[in-house]
């Protein structure tokens, strides 16, 4: 005896298909939409965290999709309705669907946020703005635009339908599922890992997608003696992001004057040649315990005139030294002097260098070796000069050489802009400017810099460094040994924060 399937359950089982094959395309142009989100992002940097990045792009738009697919579409397979209507309802609910991630993804790429409770006050502050430039046309185009869309979600509803019979014997729908459950498990079992390691490539990527609550398990892991939790907390609260785009310099207008008559000679060697005898020829005093953490030669340059370390580097391309902007403002003269082959500055044309540097200039600032530079002590008056020679370009440490009375007994290359400014008679505040401090009047006796994508404290005869996931390693600088010593977190948190002030 041969039973035959009754029309409705054949009815039903032709829609449950259809609807699966509907979902699959959704998903496709979904996971193009998603692209925004992950261009919109910085890349990882490593191979991990690309990995990551694809299997979470996958399996999260794949399962918000199939998610909504569940939800308002499934069960209307099962209701005895009109297949027209169904797919006309399954059409709407996508194009509404897509509208809103595709909406969610530009403001994402234009501000960093998702749509979100929170979210609400800057949506509603830049549809003020927009509505003004909007009138009854631009309205009418962005309705039209959807009617399209809702069009083209109708025409692939029907083309699946119409092809159905034939799209059910390509039999990938276990190879397909197979492949997004393995995106999406993978991802949540990478980030576990990622969370409790602090690994930062995996852990900036948690607000990437809408919707998204990657899986953590600190608590289990601790129950069963994998986590240290106490560490983790502190590793957690002295971790940093490394990554952005965008900074506020300065944090806050100068407003100083400078002045007149007074003669500035800012010097920085760029080798290791000896230049301790022309600075005692020179009747210089000098700070031993001065700092470099500069990995470059662009990066050392940058930092010292900007008064911040090269985490800032490629963020401050376009943005004029407050050193040279005040003396510009009342006409000093200046004059940046290196070997036009030192360094790769090309990206900073406010930075005019010579290499024929004139002494008659108001405030010179050279880079160069200590042949160079003894040459250039030798060329100045330096009765009426305010100098500054700094050392140890690429060593563990070097010299401050001074004709000012410092009081400062720690320096750094990010403290020679904001000393030689207060001695020239500016009194506006450091650190609207710098994360360096006036050495002729310090606020603090411990400095913060970055090397690479390190953060460096130089305190109490302790180097400590941080990396970007908040591990750290504390070396001892008077014996360049590591030290065991307890971590100060309170003054490394207070640090970090000094730090990064000006990142927005």
């Amino acid at each position: 005896m041969i039973l035959a399937e009754s029309p409705r359950r054949q009815r039903v089982t032709k829609l449950v298909n259809w609807g699966h094959w509907f979902a699959l395309a959704n998903i496709v142009i979904a996971l193009v939409i998603a692209s925004v989100f992950v261009v919109s992002s910085p890349a990882p940097g490593t191979a991990l965290g690309g990995f990551y990045l694809f299997a979470n792009w996958f399996g999260h738009i794949s399962f918000l999709t199939f998610f909504g697919f569940v939800i308002f579409i499934l069960p209307l397979c099962y209701l005895d309705l009109s297949p027209r209507i169904i797919k006309g309802i399954a059409s709407s609910v996508a194009a509404l669907g897509l509208a809103l991630l595709a909406f969610d993804a530009l403001l994402y790429n234009r501000t960093g946020f998702h749509l979100s409770h929170s979210s609400a006050h800057l949506l509603k502050s830049e549809a003020q703005n927009q509505m003004y430039q909007f009138g009854a046309q631009q309205l009418l185009y962005l309705l039209l635009l959807f009617v399209v869309w809702l069009g083209f979600q109708l025409v692939l509803a029907n083309a699946v339908w119409k092809r159905i019979d034939r799209l059910v014997h390509y039999r990938i729908g276990r190879r397909v599922v197979s492949f997004f459950v393995v995106c999406f498990v993978s991802g949540h079992a990478i980030h576990v890992w990622a969370d409790a390691q602090l690994y930062q490539p995996i852990i900036k990527q948690d607000n990437m997608f809408p919707l998204s609550y990657p899986a953590t398990a600190k608590t289990t892991m601790s129950r069963y003696g994998l986590l240290d939790i106490e560490r983790y907390e502190q590793r957690k609260q002295l971790q940093f992001d490394p990554d952005f785009y965008q900074m506020s310099y300065p944090s806050a207008p100068v407003y100083c004057a400078l002045e007149p008559g007074k003669q500035a000679l800012l010097l920085v060697q760029t080798d290791n040649g000896d230049i301790s005898n022309a600075m005692k020829n020179a009747d210089m005093r000098q700070i031993d315990n001065y700092f470099t953490t500069s990995t470059s030669l662009t990066g050392l340059v940058v930092s010292t005139l900007y008064g911040l370390p090269e985490l800032y580097e490629q963020s401050l391309q376009n943005k004029q030294p407050v050193l040279l902007g005040l003396a510009q403002a009342y006409g000093l003269s200046t004059q940046l002097y290196m070997p036009s082959e030192s360094a790769q500055l090309a990206a900073y044309k406010q930075l005019n260098f010579t290499d024929k540097p004139n002494k008659d200039s108001d405030i010179t600032v050279a880079f160069g070796t200590a042949e160079t530079l003894t040459g250039l002590l030798r060329r100045s008056d330096l009765t009426r000069t305010l100098v500054l020679v700094a050392t140890g370009y690429q060593q563990d440490k070097g010299t401050l050489y001074t004709n000012m009375p410092l009081q400062s007994e720690l320096a750094s290359n990010e403290d020679l802009v904001p000393t030689l400014l207060h001695a020239m008679g500016c009194s506006a505040q450091p650190q609207n400017y710098s994360t360096g401090q006036n050495l002729l009047q310090p606020q603090r006796d411990w400095l913060v810099s970055t090397s690479g994508e390190k953060i460096v404290v130089i305190y109490n005869d302790q180097r400590i460094e941080v990396l970007s996931n908040g591990s750290y390693d504390i070396t001892q600088i008077s014996s360049n040994m590591r030290s065991d010593e307890t971590l100060n977190v309170d003054l490394l948190s207070r640090a970090i924060k000094h730090l990064t002030r000006f990142s927005q």
